[in-house]
């Protein structure tokens, strides 16, 4: 993951959160800040999966904090467009007009039951898959974030882990994209039955290396959710830390000098 190009679920900063500096801080300054109740723990996973995806839409929520505060992805003039991408942007607000416009005269049609059923519940579970299956894949404990000096394509490409999300459902629905998002990150133009191949040859490649987690989709959920707290402002290699400012990974001392001797 790049901390400077990605675009969603951007790790914010000790300095993000007002954090004490890490060599004074207590235990109570991480607890004070990311401590939480149970109950207001779910409720908060709960509205970032029913409403988490508008809410990056419309106000680019979790997303990179390059751009101003409450960029909108439907505005032609954002920050977020090339000038060349305007139109397209516009080509793309009409259309969603057009649908909204189908959708009330359809309502209309059958009656607001039938649009809960038919296409209002239907729409929220795949919005709920969607933002799930973004969120696991790109926060994990495990997942490196590098800064532009330590980036390249190949490190930013397997800064992901590959997840049996729902077995065989998950793998039949979501056509691999998490049983085998490692390869999808790095051969995006694969078609997806040719995945679990790639991931195989991968696994020969990576050996040790290969980023693989098997935990409960649900418990993973909760767990990135608790952990994934923030990154430290300084350093090119970087991991998240947790509400007691703990990281599961962290750089062996002086690997990164020895690199530089390397490509001296």
């Amino acid at each position: 993951m790049s901390v400077e190009r990605d675009e969603n679920f951007i790790p914010r900063t000790r300095s993000d959160y007002g954090l004490p500096d890490e060599a004074t801080a207590q235990i109570s300054d991480y607890h004070d800040v990311f401590e939480e109740t149970p109950i207001y723990t779910l409720f908060q996973m709960l509205f970032m999966q029913a409403l988490g995806l508008q809410a990056y839409l419309f106000m680019n929520a979790l997303g990179s904090p390059k751009y101003p505060p409450g960029t909108n992805h439907f505005q032609p003039s954002s920050p977020l467009f090339k000038p060349r991408e305007r139109k397209g942007i516009i080509a793309c607000n009409l259309g969603l007009t057009i649908m909204c416009i189908v959708l009330v005269l359809w309502t209309c049609e059958v009656g607001f039951h039938n649009f809960l059923k038919l296409y209002f519940v239907p729409y929220m579970i795949t919005n709920h898959w969607i933002v799930m299956l973004t969120f696991l894949h790109h926060s994990d404990p495990t997942i490196a974030h590098y800064r532009n000096k330590q980036w390249s394509f190949l490190r930013g490409a397997l800064s992901t882990v590959d997840r049996p999300l729902l077995g065989w459902a998950g793998r039949f629905f979501f056509h691999n994209v998490s049983h085998d998002h490692i390869a999808h990150h790095l051969f995006s133009s694969i078609p997806f039955y040719n995945l679990p191949y790639v991931t195989e040859a991968i696994k020969q490649v990576l050996k040790g290396d290969y980023n693989y987690d098997s935990t409960n989709t649900f418990r993973a959920f909760y767990r990135t959710f608790t952990q994934c707290c923030f990154i430290e402002d300084d350093g090119d290699i970087v991991f998240y830390k947790n509400r007691d400012g703990k990281a599961a990974r962290s750089l062996v001392a002086g690997v990164l000098d020895k690199e530089t001797k390397k490509s001296m």
